[in-house]
C-alpha cells in the first residue's frame, strides 16, 4: 500500500473509528465488536482505492460498516448459530430491557425476512433514526424511492404481524 494511502486510512481510523465501534455494537455484542471493527477497517483498506469521493468519507465508512454488519449476520455459519441460539425470544424475556439487546434481536429476525435493500432502509430509518433524505443520501437513491420502500416495509410488517 502506498505511503499516502496508509496515512489516509490512518486518518480515517482516527476520525471515524469511534463511529464504526458504536455502529458495530448496534448489531453485535461487546464480545464481537472488536473483531468486527477490525474486519470493517480491513474492508476500508481493501476498497480505499475505489472510493470516488461522490459522498463524504463519513457516509462511505458508515455505509460500508452497515453493509458489513448485515452481511456478517447473513453468513451461513453465523445464521446456523443464531437459529440455534435464538429459536425463541424467551431468552430475552428473562433479561433486563436493553435497547441494544432489543435492536440486535430485531435485526437478527429481520435479516431472515427482508431483502437486502429493505433491511438497510429499515435499519437506517428505525434503528438509526435517519430522515428519508439522509437515507437517500447514504443509499444514493431519491427520497421518493425511500418513501416507497418505507411504505413497502410497513406493508410487509403488517403482513408479518398477522402471521404471528
Amino acid at each position: 500500500m502506498p505511503e499516502n494511502t496508509q496515512d489516509d486510512v490512518r486518518a480515517l481510523y482516527m476520525e471515524h473509528g469511534p463511529m464504526v465501534r458504536r455502529r458495530v455494537r448496534r448489531f453485535f455484542g461487546e464480545h464481537e465488536a472488536q473483531e468486527v471493527c477490525q474486519e470493517v477497517f480491513v474492508k476500508i483498506i481493501e476498497r480505499y482505492a475505489t472510493f470516488r469521493g461522490e459522498s463524504s468519507t463519513l457516509t462511505w465508512v458508515y455505509r460500508l460498516t452497515t453493509n458489513h454488519c448485515l452481511n456478517r449476520l447473513r453468513d451461513s455459519r453465523r445464521r446456523q448459530e443464531l437459529l440455534a441460539q435464538y429459536t425463541t425470544d424467551a431468552a430475552y424475556l428473562d433479561q433486563p430491557y436493553s435497547s441494544d439487546a432489543y435492536t440486535q434481536l430485531l435485526c437478527k429476525q429481520l435479516w431472515r425476512q427482508l431483502d437486502d435493500e429493505l433491511l438497510k432502509i429499515f435499519v437506517y430509518y428505525h434503528v438509526d433514526g435517519m430522515t428519508q433524505q439522509e437515507i437517500a443520501d447514504v443509499t444514493g437513491v431519491s427520497d421518493r424511492t425511500i418513501s416507497n420502500r418505507l411504505a413497502k416495509l410497513a406493508e410487509q410488517a403488517r403482513a408479518y404481524s398477522k402471521g404471528i
